[in-house]
């Protein structure tokens, strides 16, 4: 494998310096602060990502205060005592985007985010307890008992709420292929996701490097090479 520090260097001079890369990083993820944050917020961010998956993420989020108000603010009891009647009429509710599956997943998540609260005190505790070097375990989580949280949802919805994450974007493949390691070109495999978290947790220990840095390095380091200023204007990969 390339020394980590090698890539590291290939993505400040892209960038301009290593001033420059480390404003692009964004801040240092603390996992335990997730024990804090209440199931609505956690129920609001997944529908949020999967509203946001496949659609154009500044729509969503100018539409959003009517998402909430449409949702009831995402308490989860309280929609999971809502009539069927209830789910079918946000399917013509002009303050969101209407989309039936999508709605039917907030269902299903309150539900999820529910279950997983009564077992653990909250999501959140849920969350901040997972082991921090086992993300992949994680999104496998989520993707089975969640309700479209799988693929990169599931990465985006941890990134979101603050979780250490690294995101499996095209660039940070490619950037981890150019480096050495054997996975396919989507890395979609269990086998290659279990090497890629491997590696992370390697250059993790070594640098002493939050996993998201790493993986905005990584990102940064290889494949079109985006405008300081474009990338700090969303800070996502």
């Amino acid at each position: 494998m390339m020394d980590f520090a090698r890539i590291r260097a290939r993505a400040e001079e892209r960038k301009g310096g290593d001033a420059v890369l480390k404003s692009l990083l964004g801040p240092a993820f603390d996992n335990r602060t997730l024990a804090k944050v209440p199931d609505d917020r956690i129920l609001s961010t997944m529908a949020e990502r999967v509203f946001a998956a496949g659609f154009v993420w500044r729509v969503i989020e100018q539409k959003w205060p009517g998402f909430e108000e449409a949702f009831l603010h995402f308490e989860p009891k309280r929609l999971l005592f809502q009539p069927d009647d209830f789910w079918h009429d946000l399917a013509s509710d002009k303050r969101i985007v209407r989309n039936p599956q999508k709605i039917r997943s907030v269902r299903d998540n309150a539900a999820f985010v529910e279950r997983v609260s009564q077992e653990h005190g909250s999501f959140g505790r849920f969350l901040a307890a997972w082991p921090a070097d086992d993300q992949v375990g994680l999104t496998g989580y989520l993707g089975k008992h969640g309700s479209r949280l799988g693929g990169n949802t599931g990465q985006y919805l941890l990134r979101w709420l603050g979780w250490d994450t690294f995101i499996l974007s095209q660039d940070m493949i490619l950037a981890f292929r150019d480096a050495g390691l054997d996975i396919g070109e989507a890395a979609s495999s269990k086998k290659d996701q279990a090497k890629v978290q491997a590696q992370i947790n390697e250059w993790a220990k070594a640098t002493k490097l939050p996993r998201a840095h790493i993986s905005r390095i990584l990102s940064m380091s290889i494949g079109v090479n985006r405008p300081a200023e474009e990338l700090a204007s969303y800070m996502g990969e």
